[in-house]
């Protein structure tokens, strides 16, 4: 099994910053792809930004130049800095992880979501 565990949403006014993490643990052999998707209320969920293992790292158009994604591979941890956050960055944020397993399974896991509020 893969537990993902997220860290860092909170309550911030716009212009102000926020980093998150999501820390992998449990039976993993490697990373194919590690991510951060956000949902606001009564919108679809959407890709904020991804990186894969030996290709791009993929940003939505409307971050790009204040968010990055970043990880630790020695900890198996994503982060995702945040800056000039708007108050259209108000969202859930759920961190997405794609990987195989130590026995060759290949998985595609979710972080439990965590609440990022800007105020103006």
């Amino acid at each position: 099994q893969v537990q993902l565990v997220e860290s860092g949403g909170g309550l911030v006014q716009a212009g102000g910053s926020l980093r998150l993490s999501c820390a992998a643990s449990g039976s993993i052999l490697s990373f194919n792809a590690m991510g951060w998707y956000r949902q606001a209320p009564g919108k679809q969920r959407e890709l904020v930004a991804r990186i894969t293992t030996g290709g791009p790292t993929n940003y939505a158009d409307s971050v790009k130049g204040r968010f990055t994604i970043s990880r630790d591979n020695a900890n198996n941890t994503v982060y995702l800095r945040m800056n000039s956050l708007k108050t259209e960055d108000t969202a859930v944020y759920y961190c997405d992880v794609a990987l195989h397993t130590t026995t060759y399974r290949y998985l595609e896991v979710w972080g439990q979501g965590t609440l990022v509020t800007v105020s103006s």
